[in-house]
């Protein structure tokens, strides 16, 4: 089992990946340019998101406190 810091890092990792996948299918199916808006909003927050937790995961891994990939 990992570290709960790392785990915790993998988590928001998996879950920016989970917004991307919504962002995707909520543009596929949206009726008005609002929703557009969302969308491209929960995008890009998930790109921001997954910057600084890779980020993060690049400092554990110089300091030599992570586990695992």
């Amino acid at each position: 089992m990992s570290e709960p810091p790392n785990e915790n890092l993998r988590r928001v990792i998996r879950l920016t990946r989970e917004m991307l996948a919504l962002a995707d299918e909520g543009d596929q199916h949206r009726d008005d340019a609002s929703c557009g808006i969302l969308y491209g909003l929960l995008r890009d927050s998930a790109y921001r998101v997954r910057r600084v937790a890779e980020e993060e995961c690049e400092r554990h891994k110089a300091a030599g406190r992570w586990d695992g990939e």
